[in-house]
């Protein structure tokens, strides 16, 4: 019998051992491979279909989670500036914190407006005691602050007030989504988070202007007011509101704006009723400056022109004040500086101190097109005027 080389006999068992192989995987070690990543594919998409809801909910729970530490951070930020401010300015001698929290968890409940008739008056009531209430505490936490240092305080604690708000509504959501694990609703929380921390951003900033007293983007309505009453006899109107008589194009302007340079707004509704009715049937035309928001797109400092009443708020000042238009014929223009929601309650920025000038020029050409020489006209400076005097 003849003997098998060792070396065939290993090649053969090797031949054997490729075919098993091949047979396993497939024709060819190619198609083999093929095969797996094809098995991993399904396995993946039965993985996506069962399990991809609650993947991609972790995902956007944890961007959630992380907004909202950034949030926190701002708000103790915010809470803790307004202490220091508010330490420093009022002299107290006592712990301050306890009360600052007090304030900063207040709330303003709407008047009852299932019976429309008279809504606007209760409105204005309830805004006028929440305005005292918190210039009382501020006057009870900080006790040597008088005059424009009370203004300032005073939107310095608002500042922080809007910061814990911002935060409790957002954590708010965020611990509901993670209770019911609702998807649609930390998907609805995830999508406007990018505005909402723009905005409080924005406070952030405003709050340390209000404490330094500087001038913010909406300061530029009672800017443009200031630069044309400048060196003339300013007396006051209603509530913290300034009003002077100025020559202007063969007209008499009567230029308002809120008292200043403490933080303050006025109540423009009322000082606009008050000069109307002191000049009965003589006012020929209404002109409101305030801070406009602007689109993306559009540059900050760019001035557009329009009609209707220029003024944010709950409405009240805008209704006192269409009112008397209505009941005297009067007709009302106004001009926006275009701002971003940042920007006007930011410090404010180059290009919206030097829009100041285009609008006056704005208003010049108005009150030349559109009156005749001897009229009076009103122009108001609608805004807050903190940083920015008389």
């Amino acid at each position: 019998m003849s003997l098998i080389p060792v070396s065939d006999i290993v090649s053969q068992v090797s031949t054997k051992v490729n075919i098993h192989s091949n047979q396993f995987f497939g024709f060819g070690g190619d198609v083999g491979w093929q095969a797996i990543l094809q098995l991993f594919t399904v396995g993946f998409f039965f993985v996506i279909m069962f399990y991809g809801q609650r993947l991609q909910m972790r995902v956007m729970m944890k961007d959630v989670e992380g907004s909202l530490l950034k949030l926190k951070n701002i708000k103790d930020e915010g809470r803790k500036n307004a202490i220091d401010t508010l330490k420093e300015v009022g002299k107290s001698t006592v712990d301050i914190a306890p009360r600052v929290d007090r304030c900063l968890d207040y709330f303003t409940i709407s008047p009852q407006g299932m019976d429309p008739a008279g809504i606007v008056d209760k409105l204005d009531h309830i805004l006028d005691v929440r305005d005292q209430r918190i210039k009382d505490d501020v006057k009870i936490i900080a006790p040597q602050c008088e005059g424009t240092q009370l203004n300032n305080m005073e939107n310095t604690l608002e500042a922080a007030m809007a910061l814990n708000y911002i935060y409790k509504i957002v954590r708010h959501y965020y611990i509901q989504s993670k209770k019911t694990m609702s998807l649609y609703v930390v998907m609805q929380l995830q999508m406007i988070l990018p505005i909402v921390m723009k905005e409080a951003e924005a406070y952030s900033a405003a709050l340390k202007a209000f404490s330094l007293g500087q001038p913010i983007g909406d300061s530029v309505g009672p800017l443009i007011a200031s630069k044309l009453m400048l060196g003339q006899e300013i007396r006051k109107v209603h509530k913290d509101c300034v009003v002077a008589s100025v020559p202007f194009e063969g007209r008499t302007a009567l230029i308002m704006k809120a008292e200043g340079p403490g933080g303050n707004v006025g109540k423009p509704g009322d000082a606009i009723e008050t000069i109307i009715e002191e000049n009965e049937g003589k006012i020929a035309m209404l002109i409101m400056i305030d801070a406009g928001l602007k689109l993306e797109g559009e540059n900050v400092g760019d001035v557009s022109e329009g009609i209707g009443s220029a003024i944010g708020g709950p409405g009240v000042d805008a209704f006192k004040i269409e009112e008397k238009l209505v009941k005297y014929k009067i007709p009302i223009n106004a001009i926006i500086i275009k701002e971003d929601i940042g920007d006007a309650v930011s410090p404010m920025r180059k290009e919206i101190h030097n829009a100041a000038d285009k609008a006056i020029e704005r208003v010049r050409e108005l009150v030349v097109e559109r009156t005749k020489e001897g009229d009076t006209v009103i122009i108001f400076g609608v805004g807050n005027s903190i940083g920015v005097g008389q």
